[in-house]
């Protein structure tokens, strides 16, 4: 099969029919397929309806197009993309990031050709889907995508401030910058408050408070915002220019490309790269939003016997299914009489997608439409509304054509001065303050700018080439430059290289080194990802010869499986090696390193020498007893993330070379209490010994590359999205199982993870203080409350004894004894994990425990304000420690379900 015929896929057919008979040795008859229509897809197609039709005709006028072109567009992109195209949820048409490009084609060759070149695109595209190359699309910088949008938004901005002041924009930013002061002098009144309105109320309108506003807010505002501007201009008789649909039979189509060879052929590129990579992004940010609306505690409803409706048979699952029980069969969560779960939407086959945007830009140029893309706004409302098939995306389409014909008359009333207000605000909220600190965390941000200021004053072609070179450039001399530096400090030589290491830094690396005197202890700090070999000997000759002259050598820095020298260790006794395997992103672990074997020195063999401890937290290890403590660092990008997908934050390139050293106690041996007695009593105590390694290895590894991200932090302030409730076992690390960082949760902790009701009697106000300030300064927007396995307070609270001494343990308990009563209620149906019921009434109180806590949070008045106004949301979590598997609390409901690894596109 050609390359260029995309994969046509089955969909499942449940049909009760009997199997038709066939003879033995013919092949079975293909089986029927019934079209179906999910009433999700109804109600989101419309959701994009409403938002689609004021923008492609604002994008139309903006352009300078005819406006019958961007219905066209709008229409061709949800029947012939939503068809052809690889990503089942993204929606197609005319996008705000072809403006410029489309108005300048026009400005030079016509209406015509311009036609003409957005078919030859099409062509280019479908070209480029047969060689299977849009992955590669991906490996452009996002600086210089984010730059090319932030470009084409500003000359989209300032080209329609001009129509919402009254006039007319000329045809370049700049030409529309110093035009601007004679704009603001002749500016018509009526133009002003219609476009002045329409942005008001698309400002407003998402923020409308109150249960009320939350059902009003479902109208899009766009929509609102246009016709509410039409409807005040209509009634106040305000004169202005109003939308011209002229008849479908006087529409023009596309004509022969006219003008020269060369300006043609950068025009179909220039169009053909724009369309491409945002559609190819946008189809793989679609994927993102799908994974997480999968895994949101929100995305199914609850699967236990109170359920109802549609959805009610599918489990928190992403994938829908019931989870297996202990002997790997699927349980039925559901009654018999539910409906079957909504399907699974499919993984974007971006290849596919570039050849139905090619055969839509076709298409659309071929009947006098506008160019053809993947449009953010629309894609992410398809998502939001719930659509669960490409079924949505194509009835939008077909809701399009009926508007272009049969709502002509109500769409010229829309005055000009509204759409041009509409499209402006699109073209401001493309410059993204987020995008912008990003580039900057990153040191990008020159790319960044040289893209956007070359857009906007030279063109998007000219813009992105320039972005590209300076990326390249970039990128050549961070690999190529490399800073090395050496100081004293308190008699240590520290000698530090930042960035690559490779021979063409070695004769400075080697005369830093030569400035480390005989006989001293050295530390040498690699702040890199790569060390080429001669690098590598240089060092390992260096360090030989300066143990042999007495002295010391330690080596550090971000690379955790580099081996240039054993590590210092501070006791002559403590000579084994630790090179524990990595948990998460950051590492987290304490070596037992009386089992490695001396003779074996792999590292295979020291990982699986090596027992990672899993037990309470207490214990010994092969010099000490005490406690051990986890804590967890994250150098990522740390921004406010969502506890379910989580794992999208960890994948961060920043994270993966972040070490991070904590205390976890080994087992208790003969060895460990032998060396403990010969102790000296003038040794400091074992627990120093762990605490000052500990933190030694965080000042040398982790600190130096979380510093400038906390220095952030202390700037700003703290503004984490949850706050995480949980219990003080050692064994709960909150940043590993979350794979969160500095400034994304703010935790309590406590024994028991209990939730004192409000009230004076409580004798306790330290938890109720901390949800007050999480929710009412802080304004998270969540509350997770985790119990786990083998909590040694619900061990307690079964096992207490009527009449025993009230100490201060048995005191803050008695907040879990509503717990305890709930479990005795024979009236209330038990909480319980998917698939199975509690193992023991250890887990069975673990899990009510965490059910009644987050009663006890909605009695909190500050929640209780909250949750009303729609501002935050509650979710229960359970954490099998023995499992390391987490379970969350499906809706309202008492069933805790899997959480699994959602499937992130690449």
């Amino acid at each position: 099969m050609s390359a260029c015929v995309p994969t046509r896929t089955t969909e499942p057919s449940d049909s009760a029919t009997p199997e038709r008979l066939h003879q033995p040795h013919s092949p079975p008859p293909a089986p029927r397929r019934r079209f179906r229509l999910a009433g999700a897809d109804v109600s989101a197609s419309i959701a994009v309806f409403l938002i689609a039709l004021p923008l492609s005709l604002g994008i139309a006028l903006a352009t300078g197009a005819p406006l019958q072109a961007g219905l066209v567009a709008a229409a061709v992109g949800g029947l012939v993309a939503g068809r052809l195209g690889g990503s089942a949820l993204q929606v197609s048409g005319p996008a705000a990031g072809l403006t410029v490009v489309t108005a300048d084609l026009i400005h030079r060759y016509g209406w015509r050709t311009t036609c003409a070149i957005t078919v030859l695109a099409g062509l280019a595209q479908l070209g480029l889907g047969c060689l299977r190359v849009a992955r590669t699309a991906l490996a452009v910088s996002p600086a210089i995508v984010h730059g090319m949008l932030a470009g084409i938004g500003v000359t989209i901005a300032v080209a329609q401030l001009h129509i919402v002041l009254g006039g007319t924009p000329q045809s370049s930013v700049l030409a529309n910058l110093l035009a601007l002061p004679a704009q603001v002098a002749a500016v018509r009144p009526a133009a002003l408050a219609v476009s002045s309105l329409t942005l008001a109320l698309l400002l407003l309108w998402p923020r409308l408070p109150g249960r009320a506003g939350r059902v009003l807010r479902k109208v899009p505002a766009a929509l609102v915002a246009v016709s509410g501007a039409t409807a005040v201009a209509a009634l106040a008789g305000f004169a202005l220019p109003r939308v011209e649909l002229p008849s479908w039979g006087s529409h023009a189509l596309a004509g022969l490309p006219e003008g020269p060879a060369l300006g043609l052929v950068a025009a179909v590129l220039t169009i053909t790269l724009v369309c491409s990579v945002q559609s190819l992004l946008g189809a793989v940010a679609v994927d993102k939003l799908v994974a997480s609306r999968a895994a949101s505690p929100g995305g199914t409803e609850p699967a236990d016997d109170t359920a109802s409706g549609p959805a009610a048979a599918a489990t928190a699952s992403p994938t829908g299914t019931a989870p297996p029980t202990a002997n790997g069969s699927a349980a039925a969560t559901a009654p018999p009489a539910a409906s079957p779960s909504p399907p699974r939407v499919p993984r974007s086959d971006l290849d596919r997608e570039l050849l139905g945007q090619g055969a839509a830009n076709i298409v659309s140029g071929a009947l006098g439409g506008l160019p053809i893309a993947g449009v953010a706004v629309r894609s992410s409302a398809n998502v939001r509304a719930g659509a669960v098939s490409r079924n949505s995306t194509m009835l939008h389409g077909v809701l399009v054509v009926v508007a272009a014909l049969l709502m002509v008359p109500i769409l010229e009333f829309i005055p000009l001065a509204s759409l041009a207000a509409l499209v402006m605000a699109v073209g401001i909220q493309m410059v993204s303050l987020h995008h912008i600190r990003t580039v900057t965390r990153h040191r990008e941000v020159l790319v960044y700018a040289v893209t956007t200021l070359g857009v906007v004053f030279l063109g998007v072609l000219q813009g992105v080439a320039l972005g590209i070179a300076l990326a390249v450039a970039t990128a050549l001399h961070r690999l190529a430059h490399t800073r090395i530096t050496h100081d004293e400090r308190e008699g240590v030589h520290h000698v530090r290289v930042r960035g690559q290491l490779t021979f063409l830094a070695v004769p400075r690396l080697s005369r830093a080194l030569h400035l480390v005197p005989h006989g001293v202890p050295a530390v040498v700090e690699l702040d890199g990802s790569f060390m080429d070999h001669a690098a590598y000997e240089t060092l390992q000759d260096w360090q030989k010869t300066h143990t042999a002259h007495g002295g010391t050598v330690e080596f550090g820095g971000r690379r955790p499986g580099l081996r240039i020298a054993e590590p210092v260790i501070p006791h002559a006794d403590e000579d084994a090696d630790c090179r524990c395997g990595p948990w998460t992103p950051w590492r987290n672990h304490q070596c037992d390193l009386t089992s490695l074997a001396p003779a074996d020195t792999s590292d295979t063999a020291r990982r699986a020498d090596t027992p990672l401890a899993t037990g309470t937290g207490t214990g010994t290890d092969a010099h000490s007893t005490g406690t051990g403590t986890g804590t967890g660092t994250h150098a990522a990008s740390v921004e406010s993330t969502d506890l379910i997908s989580a794992d999208a934050q960890s994948s961060d390139a920043q994270s993966a070379d972040i070490t991070h050293v904590a205390h976890v106690a080994g087992e208790d041996t003969d060895e460990g209490r032998t060396r403990d007695t010969d102790r000296k009593e003038t040794d400091p105590p074992p627990t120093t010994h762990q605490l000052v390694r500990g933190i030694s290895a965080f000042q040398r590894n982790t600190a130096p590359l979380v510093r400038d991200e906390l220095e952030r932090l202390a700037r700003e302030g703290q503004r984490p999205s949850q706050l995480f409730l949980t219990c003080a076992d050692s064994r709960l690390v909150t940043s590993m199982i979350t794979s969160s960082g500095p400034g994304d949760l703010f935790v309590v902790r406590n024994v028991g993870n209990l939730v004192p009701l409000p009230g004076e009697d409580s004798g306790d106000d330290s938890v109720a203080a901390a949800i007050e300030y999480a929710v009412d300064v802080l304004e998270v927007r969540s509350i997770t409350v985790c119990g786990h396995s083998g909590c040694g307070a619900m061990q307690a609270l079964l096992n207490a004894e009527p009449g025993a001494a009230h100490t201060p343990l048995k005191r803050w308990l008695r907040h879990g004894l509503p717990s305890l009563e709930r479990m005795a209620d024979d009236s209330r149906p038990p909480a319980r994990i998917a698939g199975r019921a509690a193992a023991d009434a250890v887990e069975q109180l673990c899990l009510t425990n965490v059910v009644q806590q987050l009663d006890h949070l909605r009695a909190h008045a500050s929640v209780d304000r909250a949750l009303r106004a729609g501002a935050l949301e509650l979710h229960g979590m359970y954490f099998h420690v023995g499992e390391a598997q987490a379970y969350l609390l499906t809706g309202a409901g008492r069933v805790f379900d899997h959480v699994r690894p959602v499937d992130v596109p690449a």
